[in-house]
């Protein structure tokens, strides 16, 4: 790259070399001599691309952007000019710009280990995952010199996992301590869901090498999907210590406080990091989600408005203005977002986004055929990705009837923890479940939480759920456990929530409608607690959750008929409740809820052994965080809109009906059903 010039032999190189070594302890120093290196020999581009460097080290971006520009243009097939290039846009917020001369610097340069880590971490602020992690694994590629670490990292560039386990696994019995080994291992964990197994590694890899700052982000971003916040909170500091203007570490740090219920912390994030970086538009959705979390309405709209301006198709960001059940689209947005379905290649999680938010647009408007063929597109581009299996499901839950009996449950008497803080409320989505916890957390006993994950957790960590794999499985497991066990695990419970309890209050409401599946465990491990079952009309509720897209978890709301046998299936499973655990379930209905808020507010409250309060008729007045679809809704009064809004989509609903069976004849009874076998 270097140019020739008329200066004696080897002062010039003495020279840039010695600003090098200045450039990561004193960037002042390294900008002093690459300048006086420039006043001799103007325009010398080895010199000029060390001065932009020292400028953008010293926090002068846009200086060094002003260097690296034309030098770009003189020096085209530099990948050193580019890299370089790449690192000032992303300091400047400019991500986009940052990818193409990253991705550039890569093509000329497919060993340049540090382009691709950076690249890497471009993609990740775009919250492009599967780019991030291809960039990743080339920048472990790019990184090792073994020759059999390095034909595992080819293998997994190209995501042949097994043939990079099959390597890494003999060489690290003969290499124990080879950190960059155990990352890749660890890697190949996370891309196949062993979370448990990359955490382990990556804890390995942080101990080894403390200052391997790679690994300690992968650990992170692992312990997060694990719901692990507190720890994962913990790494993201530590990453931060050393490097705090890291806008992939802030963003993960926004993330992780977002989970933990710091939503204000998060949204303050999510702001400094835009200011700095504004040309993020995944970041401004999710600076909107806060936003929306914390009942800032107007400018979590402005937000997502800002995402979508930055990228028209994408497409969660119409969602999530459809989301708020509130909004209306514009006449404007709503032909956007017809010329995005109908003009240029989209990816799939942008289409059924946009034919989700569509269909809402068209809902609000009247036309409710266009709103349900929308609807129904959504769904079927849903199902593509999420593939479901009711037969599973159902025999899952029979399995749960089988195994919690009476003489189940009298056996091992009230062998659990005593305390009574938790108040679960259980059912299916879209059943007024936000309600009833909007309703309890506006008592002053009682918190609201979140949608927790910790049940279903621990009852993962007793078996797997399915027969098919070998080990023990859940619910059978529970069977042989040590009446002591049940104690542990309740307090495990308690102690896992704990993080989300910032009130002091004596109760505290666990709002995962999931958890129906696990009232056994619960009973078990919780004696004392409260389960709130909220329950709606079969055809409003799941007409509801076909409309809705969630961001995980639920993969039975993406076809009409899958949700009607799920429907079925949960009031089967609480029926069986009812029958082995009389009076320990609170059922409310949501259209009674609705007609006569007040006797259902004590009849609620009297359950949970509260006084009554008349600060839960005005739940609405209640300024906690809400993170559900419902947030917006249950800032109103109660409306009575929503009861018999199924009506309008009759025309469609042959298959659910004929789904639901008996339970949607019975409703709001229960039909007899055959015991389980």
């Amino acid at each position: 790259m270097t140019e020739k010039t008329a200066e004696p032999a080897g002062t010039l190189p003495v020279a840039l070399a010695q600003a090098a070594r200045f450039l990561p302890v004193d960037p002042a120093k390294a900008e002093e001599q690459a300048r006086e290196i420039l006043k001799i020999i103007p325009s010398q581009p080895d010199a000029q691309l060390l001065l932009a460097a020292a400028r953008r080290a010293r926090n002068d971006a846009q200086g060094a952007l002003a260097i690296l520009t034309p030098l770009a243009t003189v020096q085209p097939r530099s990948a050193a000019v580019q890299f370089e290039l790449g690192l000032a846009h992303g300091d400047l917020g400019q991500g986009r710009e940052a990818i193409a001369a990253l991705s550039r610097a890569v093509r000329l340069n497919p060993d340049h280990a540090q382009a691709w880590r950076a690249l890497g971490d471009q993609f990740s602020l775009a919250d492009d995952t599967k780019a991030a992690e291809q960039a990743y694994a080339r920048h472990i590629k790019a990184s090792v010199n073994d020759p059999r670490l390095l034909e595992a990292a080819t293998a997994l560039c190209d995501n042949k996992l097994a043939i990079a386990e099959r390597l890494l696994r003999p060489f690290l019995i003969e290499n124990p301590t080879d950190v960059t080994a155990i990352r890749m291992l660890a890697e190949i964990g996370a891309r196949l869901g062993r979370y448990d197994e990359a955490e382990k590694l990556l804890a390995r890899c942080i101990q080894l090498a403390p200052s391997f700052d790679a690994a300690r982000h992968n650990y992170a971003t692992v312990l997060n999907r694990q719901n692990k916040s507190q720890e994962a909170l913990a790494q993201v500091d530590a990453l931060l210590k050393r490097d705090p203007r890291n806008p992939g570490y802030c963003n993960l740090q926004a993330a992780v406080l977002a989970r933990l219920g710091e939503t204000d912390r998060a949204a303050e994030i999510y702001k400094a990091v835009l200011k700095d970086h504004p040309k993020q538009p995944k970041i401004w959705m999710s600076y909107g989600h806060t936003l929306k979390t914390l009942g800032r309405r107007e400018t979590g709209i402005a937000a997502y408005r800002e995402a979508i301006a930055q990228n028209p198709s994408l497409g969660e960001a119409y969602w999530s203005l459809a989301n708020l059940k509130t909004f209306r689209f514009t006449p404007d947005e709503i032909a956007t977002m017809r010329a995005q379905l109908e003009g240029g290649k989209l990816e799939p999680e942008d289409r059924f986004h946009l034919e989700f938010a569509l269909g809402k647009a068209l809902e609000d408007s009247g036309d409710y055929a266009g709103s349900f063929a929308r609807y129904e597109k959504a769904n079927a581009l849903r199902r593509e990705s999420l593939p479901y299996h009711p037969d599973q499901t159902a025999a899952f839950m029979q399995r749960l009837a089988a195994i919690f009996t009476p003489e189940f449950f009298a056996a091992r008497g009230q062998a659990g923890s005593a305390a009574p803080d938790p108040i679960f409320v259980v059912g299916l989505p879209r059943s007024g479940s936000t309600l009833i916890e909007q309703i309890l957390s506006s008592h002053s006993a009682v918190e609201g939480t979140m949608e927790l994950h910790d049940v279903a957790h621990i009852a993962r960590q007793l078996g797997s759920w399915s027969k098919t794999d070998s080990g023990p499985t859940y619910p059978e497991a529970l069977g042989g456990l040590a009446m002591e066990r049940f104690e542990d695990l309740g307090e495990d419970y308690l102690a896992r929530t704990r993080t989300h309890r910032k009130l002091g209050r004596p109760f505290f409401i666990d709002k995962m409608p999931n958890n129906f599946l696990h009232i056994g465990l619960i009973r078990l491990m919780l004696p004392n607690a409260k389960i709130v079952d909220a329950r709606r009309h079969p055809l409003g509720c799941c007409l509801s959750g076909f409309k809705q897209h969630f961001a995980r978890g639920q993969s039975f709301t993406y076809g009409l008929v899958d949700i009607g046998r799920y429907y079925r299936d949960y009031v089967e499973l609480m029926a069986h409740y009812d029958r082995v655990l009389p009076g320990r379930i609170h059922r409310v209905f949501y259209e009674r809820m609705v007609e006569e808020p007040e006797s259902e507010v004590r009849r609620l409250l009297d359950y949970c052994g509260l006084p009554f309060e008349a600060g839960c008729l005005r739940f609405y007045e209640n300024d906690r965080a809400v993170r559900t679809a419902s947030s917006e809704q249950v800032r109103m009064p109660i409306f009575t809109d929503a009861v018999e809004h199924w009506q309008n989509y009759e025309p469609w609903l042959a298959p659910l009906k004929e789904a639901l069976g008996g339970v949607l004849e019975a409703y709001p009874a229960v039909p007899v059903f055959q015991k389980a076998q």
